[in-house]
């Protein structure tokens, strides 16, 4: 028997309110407010609909202690439909990453830590003899339907006296594979303006709103040459806001010097989940909100930019005949603490908060 699923009375991100007619998982009908038919009616007053939301940046391998947690608890429990891991694993533990995915009900991409033991040790890529070419090659071939591209962790922690070397390796990685790379940024050496060149069309730089002093804007704010030629070649931007590597006065220089905003993303985790600065998507993007973006352009930071980037552009739409795949949520008009990977607090307007999604089949309420 058919189940139709109504979610009544809720208002496109930029248009206008209508009724989702959902049957068996696919939607059926898009119709005007108040005209949609089913035999269950999910609704929530004042509400919006997004395609649902996809995380570029998180960490869900939650054997690997502090870099870990549980798929659903960062994904459909956030309002977050689809999630990316940012290089959790390496080809020691890609193939137990990859089932884990078949349990939970959030959508599951991976990005392949090019050092084989992945997060097992947070310096990963201190040891050259931890980088197996071969062994990456065919965790690739083997996980076609999971791996989106290679994570190369180049901050001075991760690297220590291998230096830009793991980089050049994942180029040649990347080339081989013809997968594009995650690079995270942090505390040099490596210098940034010696890592940025070394980024081609498709390549992520994540974390790239630090505070850091190896950061991407001079001491006045203003965005370096290397960011500038990178963002012209097509580099994208992914924000990673973790424990140490969002700046609220990094975010206000960037978004003042023009650097468009691309995709945002949590890099979450159980500590930060639990204890902040993160605590969930709709935390991070309600200091967006903050910070003069429009609605529009939060919301296509974590659907329509991340689905183009990912090559999977069902997911940043909603449409008749496609799977739903839905994240439902709400403005609160109240005042939010916000606070970055600094310590600066700030006082937010208004907030997001997530409802509910729609995916693979079910509706689960947050």
């Amino acid at each position: 028997m058919k189940e139709r699923a109504v979610i009544k009375n809720v208002q496109r991100v930029g248009g206008d309110k209508v009724d989702i007619v959902i049957e068996n998982g696919v939607i059926a009908q898009i119709e005007a407010a108040g005209r949609g038919r089913g035999d269950r009616l999910i609704e929530y007053p004042g509400a919006y609909v997004s395609s649902g939301w996809i995380d570029m940046h998180v960490h869900a391998f939650p054997e690997f202690d502090p870099y870990g947690d549980e798929i659903d608890e960062i994904g459909v429990k956030q309002g977050v439909t689809t999630i990316v891991d940012a290089g959790s694993c390496g080809a020691d533990r890609i193939a137990d990453l990859a089932a884990s995915r078949e349990r939970a009900q959030t959508n599951l991409f991976a990005f392949l830590n090019i050092s084989r033991i992945g997060l097992l040790r947070i310096d990963e890529l201190s040891n050259l003899a931890w980088i197996d070419r071969e062994q990456a090659v065919q965790a690739v071939g083997a996980h076609k339907d999971l791996i989106v591209g290679l994570k190369a962790r180049i901050s001075n922690s991760v690297v220590g006296e291998s230096g830009i070397e793991p980089l050049l390796i994942a180029r040649g990685l990347s080339r081989e594979t013809s997968l594009p790379i995650m690079v995270h940024i942090g505390s040099g050496p490596p210098d940034i303006e010696e890592i940025v060149p070394l980024l081609e069309r498709g390549d992520v730089i994540t974390h790239y709103l630090n505070g850091k002093a190896n950061n991407l804007f001079d001491g006045e704010g203003k965005p370096l040459q290397v960011l500038k030629d990178a963002v012209a070649r097509g580099v994208h931007l992914d924000v990673g806001h973790g424990t140490r590597s969002f700046s609220f006065k990094v975010a206000e220089a960037a978004k003042r010097h023009g650097i468009e905003l691309q995709t945002i993303s949590t890099d979450i985790y159980r500590g930060n989940r639990l204890n902040g600065p993160v605590y969930s998507m709709a935390h991070v993007l309600s200091k967006f909100l903050y910070l003069g973006y429009s609605l529009e352009e939060v919301i296509a930071a974590v659907t329509t930019h991340a689905a183009d980037w990912l090559k999977r552009p069902e997911l940043g739409r909603i449409q008749v005949g496609d799977k739903a795949n839905l994240t439902i949520f709400t403005i609160e008009e109240e005042p939010t603490a916000l606070m970055d990977s600094e310590g600066d607090m700030r006082m937010g307007e208004r907030r997001i908060e997530t409802k509910g999604v729609f995916v693979n089949g079910s509706f689960i309420e947050c």
